[in-house]
Order: structure tokens, then sequence, then C-alpha cells
């Protein structure tokens, strides 16, 4: 049996299947997990995938480049399921028609405030250019994230895992924040989570909010991801990045 194993290992571990099945395993048990915990978002299963994949990399003494060979796959997708918000954005066409300005104003306050007090925090602790035009993107998705900070000069890795630890602190701070404001409208609620915590707000809106919330999630996504593909390169320039 031992040797059976053996040979399997020696097997996957020369194939692009191994990353591709370490990365859906890791989620699978992240995410029963997470429902052991009672769902809390304080142990997001896309952080603790994350640690349970570092862990198998480090054991199995497998490289970063070497694992994304098999993974790229999975990145491929997020592109795709991204465009694919659309649906439920068509469902709500008309509540978003009549609320267009400020949901634009609401867009633009908030990448201007998140890149404000990202890049002033970091410049004030001596962050290097690379590093800030790393930081600048983190709060979008991660596929407009990593070419945003590509395109720039910055290190698109680092922009995906800081993209990654700003929408689990969001969908892990944001209940809280709710109750305390006492906002109750789902709308609103997945709007504010969209435009904060990205993927990570959109897919918690979803779960967590309804399919409205959802939607107003997933607009609040996009239209921050646009407005700041376009928006950042213009203040890295006038910052002199």
């Amino acid at each position: 049996m031992l040797t059976d194993l053996d040979r399997l290992w020696v097997y996957l571990a020369s194939q692009p299947l191994l990353a591709l099945l370490a990365t859906l395993l890791a989620f699978l048990l992240a995410t029963r997990i997470n429902r052991w915990l009672g769902g809390t978002p304080l142990v997001h299963p896309v952080i603790l995938a994350i640690a349970l994949l570092i862990g198998f990399l480090l054991l199995a003494d497998i490289d970063y480049v070497t694992y994304f060979e098999g993974a790229q796959f999975i990145h491929f997708l997020l592109g795709p399921a991204t465009v694919a918000l659309a649906i439920p954005l068509f469902d709500h066409r008309e509540r978003i028609r009549r609320r267009l300005m400020p949901i634009l104003a609401a867009c633009l306050t908030g990448i201007v405030t998140a890149v404000a007090s990202t890049l002033g925090i970091a410049m004030l602790l001596g962050a290097s250019r690379e590093s800030l035009l790393s930081l600048a993107p983190r709060s979008v998705t991660s596929p407009i994230a990593m070419g945003v900070a590509e395109q720039l000069g910055g290190i698109p890795a680092l922009a995906a895992g800081l993209v990654l630890l700003t929408g689990s602190i969001g969908c892990a701070l944001a209940p809280w924040i709710f109750r305390a404001l006492r906002i109750e409208e789902p709308d609103v609620r997945g709007f504010a989570m969209g435009l904060a915590a990205h993927g990570f707000g959109t897919a918690h809106s979803f779960a967590q909010y309804g399919a409205l919330a959802g939607a107003f999630s997933g607009l609040a996504m996009g239209l921050t991801g646009l407005l700041t593909a376009f928006v950042l390169p213009l203040v890295a320039r006038l910052l002199g990045l």
C-alpha cells in the first residue's frame, strides 16, 4: 500500500494537476472548518485555505512558480466570475438607474478615501515605491488590482495578498458597523460591502443579505475597479510614484 501511495505522489508531483487538486482540497477543508465554527467571518474560508496551501507547499518543498503553473486555471476564472456578476445587476437595473448619481459619488468618495489613507499611512511608515504601488489598489477585486499594480510598477502577487486581507477584514468588521449605524437596507449593506471588501464582500452579501444586496455589492465592486483603473495612475503620477 505504501508503494502505491509513493507512486501516486510521484505522479501527482510531476503533473500540474497537483497544484489544482491541492487548491480545491484546501478550500473545501477551509469551508468545512468555517462552517464548524459557525460561519464566522473572522475565519474566512479563503484566508484559511491560503494558510493551508502555504503549509502544504512548505512541507512538499514546492515553489510558487511551480505551484502557479498548475493553479493558473483558477486564476483565469477570476475574470469570468467577475463579469458574471452582471447577471444580478441586470435584474435590478431600474433601481440602479434611479440611483446612478449617488452611486457614482459614493464610489469616487470610497476610492479617494481608500487610496489616500493607504498611501498616506504607508508613506509615513517609509514604504518603498514598489510597496506603495502594490498597496494602492488593495480595495478593488484581485484581477483588477493585480493588473493595475503590474502596470504601475508594483508587485502583482503582493497586491493580490493585500486584496485578500482587505476583503477578509471588511467581512469581519461589516456586521458590527452595520449594527452600530443601524443600517438595515440590503442594497445599502451590499453596496458598502462591495465598495470596501470587493469579491469577499460580494460573496458575503449574497450569502448573508440576499440577492439584492449581492447585486449592489457586485455593482460597487465593478464600478470601483473600473474607476480605480483610471484614477489610480493619475494619483500615482501626481504623487511622483
